[in-house]
């Protein structure tokens, strides 16, 4: 299964968000599942890509050619995608997924997943969308989510594709 891990290009200043972020790059190796990202080395980025090349897993990066240099584009992967915009980036990765997993990230990360749960909304993904919410990160976006759901924007039934957890023995329970 080819799976879309979105997250942030820096490390942030939580070591354990790292931590994770390698478990998650292990695991997808050690189920022989693709990683497909944002093609960069740098930060969490970077952190997931090695923790998959490491394992023996395959990666494919795609990267807007004006990030290139700034986020440092990964020169290990097995497929690098060099397209020219962020939008080019956002819908070849979505092309290419088939699941979907948010660790933390800043507005790119957040507009990124806001996508996926507005495609899964609208009936042109399936997901899953794993949003891992380690130390409560995702916890208002949920509460925005709830907010909309009681307001009548969005149906309870996201929730069937949509997922917040906060451990990988959850997430191996959604991707089996």
């Amino acid at each position: 299964m080819n799976i879309a891990v979105y997250l942030g290009s820096s490390m942030g200043k939580d070591p354990t968000m790292k931590e994770m972020t390698q478990k998650v790059g292990e695991w997808l190796a050690e189920n022989h599942h693709t990683l497909v990202y944002g093609g960069a080395r740098n930060g969490l980025m970077g952190v997931v890509a090695d923790s998959v090349i490491a394992h023996g897993g395959h990666v494919i990066g795609v990267i807007p050619q004006f990030l290139e240099e700034k986020e440092q584009a990964h020169d290990n992967l097995d497929e690098l995608h060099i397209v020219d915009t962020m939008a080019e980036r956002k819908t070849m990765m979505i092309e290419l997924a088939d699941a979907f997993i948010t660790m933390p990230g800043g507005p790119g990360t957040l507009e990124e997943v806001s996508e996926i749960i507005s495609k899964i909304r609208l009936g042109q993904l399936s997901g899953p969308c794993i949003l891992f919410n380690l130390h409560h990160y995702y916890d208002p976006l949920k509460a925005q989510i709830d907010q909309m759901i009681t307001f009548g924007y969005v149906d309870a039934s996201i929730y069937d594709a949509v997922f917040f957890l906060s451990s990988m023995d959850e997430l191996k329970q959604i991707i089996k």
